[in-house]
């Protein structure tokens, strides 16, 4: 009961999960009070993922109860009932790409009107949502026609079309701009201003205490502290997430020159470019890049941020041989790779992290040892054409231990994997067959503050140990606050080039493009106006 004697909207007492030899979660207890907003944090592998399954009814707990309103949740196999009382918003996309916006905010309770499906009601009311958001997305577009950043606007649009009393947020935040992120706490804030109950996970520790009221913290399954928000430091929280596994020095806000690794940045190489990125443009519902030119030399580890619509992505991807380019070239070494031919660009020496680790970086049916070795299957293979497991758990153990792979082994399926595990095989299998290129896509994104500064510390070494030129496009600017130089992009173009020190406030104003740069630390950046 809350100080009014109400029940909490949610309840969950004594919840415990497990999956073969992995306890998941040990007696986790959580309440979602009307009008407040709950944070969930902890790292990759606490359990959080596995606690929100369970009270969106997909998984049964094995103990423990859920309970709304104090009264007894319905079955797992009641779909309809638990979509009554609680709407999700995952971490990764859940949209049907060949449906319209409307046939996906309205998936499994279409409105009717005299026994008929009211398509025209429903598209009405779709776009008063994207409307009152400030979205420009076309109710009748498929979703497959639509940008990541799109997509996850169409999950929350069907969270709030739900309206119901309790609304989970996964890692909402993963694909928003910064504004749209401003807009969502703003509808986060209204909502539990009219009752609702919100659960919500984050990796961003500034997000959680700008948005939520109170704090679960979860660490190896079980819940190791529970506070009003107000109550917690930053430096208090991280400490309860990791226990006695700190972020690496250098990491969380770095301003000066040293690096993910902890070490003073040697003075950028005065050597040959080794990628050589020439006036590329490239259109893109993700957002286009305009005449990009770009050099990287051996070792040099460079950040290229921006907002999401101004190709930091589309950039990366192009790269990598991912998506052509409408003009301009790509070449390692000077030798120029064909545009949009991934197997040309894997050839050429280029590794490769996607954005999307669920959709492009692993196959999850497959083990981590065979994942991880994709690109270096013919190398391990014998005169014959045979590939034996075991060269292929050789190849992959030394990355695995690298980079601190929590798994029950190298045989175990990616699929079985926390998302920040998961990220760690996409990261091994980009680094496996020693890249001369790196480009990794917002690499960290839903991982955890020390899984973050492991990934970025692994590129970076990789980069300096193989004299590799690494590139990270990224909107997250921790991902980049380390690098030797930041190129921001604004509406496609390259609008500004940062050296260390780097001032936090200036770069996100760059990214806005709107804030000149003094000329000592770049050049000039005006307003850029299309």
């Amino acid at each position: 009961m809350n100080a009014n004697g109400e029940a909490p909207v949610l309840q969950a007492e004594g919840i415990s999960k497990r999956f073969g030899s992995t306890q998941a979660l040990r007696e986790v207890g959580v309440r979602l009070q009307a009008g407040r907003c709950l944070g969930l944090v902890g790292r990759n592998g606490a359990g959080k993922s596995t606690l929100v399954a369970i009270l969106s009814g997909l998984f049964a707990p094995d103990g423990g109860s859920v309970r709304f309103d104090g009264r007894p949740a319905p079955s797992t196999h009641d779909v309809r009932a638990w979509r009554e009382r609680i709407a999700t918003v995952y971490q990764h996309s859940m949209v049907i790409p060949a449906l319209t916006v409307t046939e996906n905010v309205f998936l499994g309770r279409p409105r009717t009107r005299s026994g008929r499906v009211d398509w025209t009601g429903m598209r009405r009311t779709a776009a008063q949502i994207m409307d009152e958001w400030g979205f420009d997305i076309d109710p009748t577009a498929r979703c497959e026609e639509l940008a990541v950043d799109q997509r996850q606007v169409v999950e929350i649009a069907r969270a709030l079309a739900a309206g119901t009393r309790c609304l989970l947020l996964d890692e909402p935040t993963a694909a928003l701009e910064r504004s749209a992120i401003g807009t969502l706490f703003e509808r986060v804030r209204a909502l539990t201003e009219r009752g609702v109950a919100v659960l919500y996970i984050s990796h961003h520790l500034e997000e959680v205490f700008e948005i939520c009221d109170d704090i679960t913290v979860l660490r190896d399954g079980a819940v190791v502290r529970d506070a009003v928000a107000e109550e917690l430091t930053k430096d208090e929280l991280v400490s309860l997430m990791v226990g006695d596994a700190a972020p690496a020095d250098g990491f969380e806000g770095t301003d000066g020159l040293e690096g993910a690794d902890g070490r003073q940045q040697p003075e950028r190489p005065d050597t040959d470019a080794r990628l050589s990125v020439n006036e590329l443009t490239r259109g893109s519902r993700q957002g286009s890049v305009r005449g990009v030119s770009l050099r990287v030399a051996p070792g040099e580890r460079v950040g290229v941020t921006g907002l999401l619509s101004a190709g930091v992505g589309t950039l990366g991807r192009v790269i990598a041989g991912m998506e052509p380019a409408d003009s301009g070239e790509v070449a390692v070494d000077g030798r120029r790779i064909r545009a949009g031919d991934r197997g040309a660009a894997l050839r050429a020496g280029i590794g490769y992290v996607p954005a999307d680790r669920a959709a492009e970086g692993f196959v999850p049916m497959l083990s981590i040892a065979e994942n991880e070795t994709l690109s270096i299957a013919r190398r391990l293979s014998s005169r014959l054409g045979v590939l034996r497991p075991e060269a292929r758990r050789r190849a992959a153990a030394p990355l695995a231990e690298r980079l601190s792979l929590v798994a029950s082994g190298l045989d175990q399926p990616v699929g079985e994997l926390s998302g920040g595990n998961q990220q760690k095989v996409v990261v091994g299998r980009a680094l496996i067959h020693g890249p001369s290129v790196i480009v990794a896509v917002t690499p960290t994104r839903g991982v955890d503050v020390a899984a973050k500064a492991l990934l970025l510390q692994a590129l970076g070494e990789e980069a300096r140990r193989a004299g590799a030129a690494l590139v990270i496009c990224s909107d997250e600017l921790d991902d980049v606050m380390a690098m030797d130089r930041i190129v921001v992009l604004v509406r496609g173009q390259v609008a500004d080039e940062l050296t260390p020190p780097y001032d936090r406030e200036r770069l996100i104003a760059a990214t806005e493009g709107i804030e000149a740069h003094d000329p000592g630390n770049g050049r000039a950046g005006d307003e850029h106006d299309d």
